[in-house]
């Protein structure tokens, strides 16, 4: 006779019945015992089968939630006649400036997208704190925004919605960047995929550092970098102004993942090893040589200042940033190149920034720097 299972409410072994039919059993936990706080985790942190949000261990998830919730917007509070005038207009802008925009534009619609993707498909059901998981609800959400946001450019702009939804497709430039993105997903969408072991904890920690140092840290900034340029133009300013609140809410972003990265430090450090610090480091170079091909393609020839050149030197500053974020040894020891940029993504004041009440941030139509 075989053994008895002692607990066979949790016995995954046996298929479980629909709810409402006979043998149906229960799969939220009975009879643990209350919750310990100090027996939270980012990841490994035991059952996470509802979002019970006390005790709270991880503070910094729940202020980034409260703030994104005070920062909230929508895309079509922001008025795009301006731009509309422009975008038709034969003088304003010339054929380099409106590819410029055009590439960008291209390579944020693919981007969002991905990182809803790992959001939803990868982040959420391995993350075991629930004020983490609360927040990240909240950040997907916010990339449903963003994704609203781009359509409402291209439509309100008239451009040819098939060429900038498939750039990614076309562009080598952007592929290669998404393509690179991509990788680091195989294996962690597998829904075979457990963290708990060091090899699958620290692929899903190298997951987490591609995400929020590289794409959320490195490529979205160098594209805010271009529309804003725009701006101090005085030239498609709608855009800009929508492009500056999604700058802020990737800016929360990134600090919440390297907030969640340095956590995981701390509560398995055993994962940072001196051989993990260089394959982070290694691929932040990669990421900057992928983004100074993208940099030549989006200024072939140069726009208002801005060049290919000085999009290597700024793309090398951010990146040391990056690293120190998280501890480890910067690389270029590169200065901005663009201090206008300070006005609106000077990075001084990422740590400091959601700390303050932003009160001109509460509506869409009144951002004023």
């Amino acid at each position: 006779m075989p053994p008895v299972n002692p607990n066979p409410i949790h016995d995954t072994t046996i298929p479980n019945p629909p709810f409402g039919e006979p043998g149906h059993r229960p799969i939220i936990q009975r009879g643990a015992g209350r919750v310990n706080v100090n027996e939270r985790k980012i990841i490994n942190g035991g059952t996470a089968d509802v979002v019970q949000l006390w005790p709270i261990k991880h503070k910094f998830a729940w202020d980034a939630y409260n703030v994104a919730n005070a920062n909230h917007w929508l895309p079509t509070e922001i008025s795009m006649q301006s731009d509309i005038e422009q975008w038709r207009s034969q003088t304003v802008l010339s054929d380099d400036e409106r590819h410029a925009f055009k590439t960008v534009l291209g390579f944020f619609t693919t981007a969002d997208s991905i990182a809803a993707n790992n959001l939803v498909l990868a982040f959420y059901k391995h993350i075991t704190s629930p004020e983490a998981r609360l927040y990240l609800l909240r950040q997907a959400y916010e990339e449903a925004v963003h994704t609203h946001a781009y359509q409402y450019m291209v439509e309100s702009l008239g451009l040819e919605g098939t060429e900038i939804y498939n750039m990614y497709r076309e562009v080598d430039a952007i592929y290669n960047k998404e393509e690179f993105i991509l990788t680091f997903n195989t294996g962690i969408f597998d829904d075979h995929f457990k963290t708990g072991t060091f090899e699958s904890d620290q692929k899903f920690l190298e997951n987490m550092c591609v995400f929020s140092l590289i794409l959320e840290g490195i490529f979205f900034y160098s594209s805010f970098a271009v529309i804003f340029g725009f701006q101090r133009q005085g030239k498609l300013v709608g855009s800009a102004e929508q492009i500056q609140y999604i700058m802020r809410d990737e800016s929360n972003h990134m600090n919440f993942g390297i907030d969640m990265i340095n956590t995981i430090k701390e509560e398995q450090p055993e994962l940072w090893t001196p051989e993990f610090v260089t394959r982070i480091t290694n691929l932040i170079k990669k990421a900057v040589k992928l983004e100074y091909e993208f940099a030549v393609n989006v200024f072939p020839t140069g726009i208002f200042g801005l060049n290919a050149e000085g999009f290597k030197q700024y793309i090398e500053h951010i990146a040391d940033r990056r690293l120190a974020r998280v501890g480890i040894d910067q690389v270029y020891g590169s200065p901005n190149p663009f201090p206008w940029m300070s006005e609106a993504v000077d990075l001084n004041k990422e740590k400091n920034f959601f700390e303050t009440r932003v009160t001109e941030y509460k509506t869409g139509g009144t951002l004023s720097w």
